[in-house]
């Protein structure tokens, strides 16, 4: 499990370890029952603190993607397919509203947007 901490980034670090745990769950990279690192192997391997690390695996078992278990550690929980589907649509929705306030500075058309859009997304509607 390769996860990236950037101190540059304005997001907390714990968040950029729940984003980055989501993602590898929503992109099937982890699958239901898998085991996480322990919060201290964890914690080691990014050198940071332990209590960031607990800090997002709280976040984690919070939003139902993991469960933690005394004395055997975190494992990925059984997702609901529609919970994931909406935590998809939330992730695009919050990257179309970044991408429209950037056009919107730019002074890009809706129409030149939307084709944009259809461009990037392709027209064999699968």
């Amino acid at each position: 499990m390769d996860i990236i901490i950037r101190n540059a980034d304005g997001e907390p670090i714990y968040q950029q370890i729940v984003t980055q745990i989501k993602r590898m769950i929503l992109d099937g990279e982890l699958q239901a029952g898998d085991a996480l690192p322990s919060m201290r192997v964890l914690a080691q391997q990014l050198r940071i603190s332990v209590i960031t690390t607990k800090r997002a695996y709280e976040e984690l078992e919070r939003d139902g993607m993991i469960e933690s278990f005394t004395g055997k550690g975190s494992f990925i929980k059984a997702q609901n397919p529609e919970l994931l589907l909406e935590e998809s649509l939330r992730q695009i929705e919050a990257q179309l509203t970044t991408a429209v306030e950037k056009a919107k500075q730019s002074k890009i058309s809706l129409a030149e947007l939307q084709e944009m859009l259809e461009l990037l997304y392709g027209t064999d509607e699968t």
